[in-house]
Order: C-alpha cells, then sequence, then structure tokens
C-alpha cells in the first residue's frame, strides 16, 4: 500500500484529502505545517508529498526545496496543493523541485490521476536507478578483474619462485629478497587501484571488450589537472 503524506496547515483540507485517499486505497501520515512535514517525510519515507504553498511557519516552496535538498527525501515526488495561479508561481513551485501541482479547488477525479501519475513515475525512475546500480556494481567487477589480475599473478608466481628456493639447499637471499620486492609492489598497486575505486564519487563508464564495460579510474585524475 503506497504512502502519501499531506502537509497542510489547515485541518478541514486535511481531513478531506485523508477521507478521499483512504477510500481510494492509499495509507495516509499528516503535518499541519512545514516543519512537522519536513521531520515526517524523513522519518516516514512515504511514497508521495501533497504539500500546500500557503502555510504561515515555512511556505511550501520553501519546504519543497528543503525536501529535495536532503539525500533521504530528494527521490520523494511532490504535488503542490496552490491557489496560487500565476505562471510565476507556478514555475517557482517546479523550480524547488515539485513534480506537479493542483489549483485549488480540485476535483478527485484530477486529483487520484495527478498521484497516480507522480507514483508511475516515481516507481520508473526508481528502478531506472536500480538498473544504473546494477551497471555501476558489474564495472566494478569488471575493473577489479582487469586491474588487479597482473599484480596478483606476479604476486602467485613471486610466492612460488621462493617456495622453489627455499627448498635448494643453498638457496639465494638475494632471489628470496628481489621476490619479496615484487610482491611489495604488487601488492601496492592493488592498494592503489581499490582507493582509486573507493574514491570515485561520480563513475565514468567506458567500453571494455565483448560487450562488457569498465570504469575510467583515470576520470577523477582528469578533474584534478590544471586547465
Amino acid at each position: 500500500m503506497k504512502k502519501i503524506l499531506i502537509i497542510d496547515d489547515s485541518p478541514d483540507s486535511v481531513f478531506l484529502l485523508q477521507d478521499r485517499l483512504e477510500r481510494e486505497g492509499f495509507e495516509t501520515a499528516k503535518a499541519y505545517n512545514g516543519e512537522m512535514g519536513i521531520q515526517k517525510a524523513v522519518n516516514e519515507k512515504p511514497d508521495l508529498i501533497l504539500l500546500d504553498v500557503m502555510m504561515p511557519d515555512i511556505s511550501g516552496f520553501d519546504v519543497c526545496k528543503t525536501l529535495s535538498s536532503k539525500e533521504e527525501t530528494k527521490l520523494i515526488p511532490i504535488i503542490l496543493l496552490t491557489a496560487l495561479t500565476e505562471a510565476d508561481n507556478l514555475q517557482q513551485g517546479l523550480q524547488a523541485g515539485a513534480f506537479d501541482y493542483i489549483k485549488k479547488p480540485f476535483n478527485r477525479t484530477e486529483l487520484i490521476a495527478r498521484i497516480n501519475s507522480a507514483l508511475r513515475f516515481s516507481e520508473t525512475n526508481k528502478f531506472l536507478i536500480e538498473i544504473e546500480k546494477i551497471k555501476t556494481f558489474a564495472a566494478t567487477v569488471v575493473t577489479t578483474n582487469h586491474e588487479i589480475k597482473q599484480p596478483l599473478t606476479l604476486i602467485n608466481l613471486s610466492t612460488a619462485a621462493i617456495r622453489r628456493e627455499i627448498t635448494k639447499e643453498n638457496y639465494s637471499s638475494e632471489n628470496i629478497l628481489k621476490r619479496i620486492e615484487f610482491i611489495e609492489n604488487a601488492t601496492r598497486e592493488i592498494i592503489s587501484v581499490l582507493d582509486k575505486l573507493g574514491s570515485i564519487k561520480k563513475p565514468v563508464i567506458t567500453s571494455y571488450v565483448n560487450d562488457l564495460n569498465i570504469i575510467d579510474l583515470k576520470s577523477d585524475e582528469k578533474k584534478d589537472l590544471p586547465d
């Protein structure tokens, strides 16, 4: 069941909306001012927010800006409920991060249609985000395999060489130290690759081979280069 948070300073409006939404099978939560609305949105993670524009403590526009900028709530679609009809006012609401707006007074059919449209968009958006996460994960696996395969192979060969050397009656300390140096260099290389992967904030994914993608580990380095 989808949960809708109603933020409106008018108890009558909240009651009316709550009654209509619950009749349509939605779960509802309510807040009577902007501050309470922000807190409930963060705590309850509703699927959609109906937000009145004209409120005494914090305007709906400011509430919308706050929710759109918070990591926990930025993906929740917000529909503004407004009696304002000026184009500039409506544009201000959309620029604040609102998905849509409904002019007061509104009818039940329009209200439910706008809500369902916003929910469908939200579900599609969440699906696309999950697809991107899967692609990024797959590219990370391919990148890790590509970047650390050679140093891991070198470590494996070096340990095998050390094992052979120490079985000799007169083994060479110099040969063993050389192999240990190979292992240390390979280990540093692996740590460097993992550090780069861990520090990337926005992965740049490029084509690799056989329809596989790889993360460009040099993309962040390019950003730091002087113009």
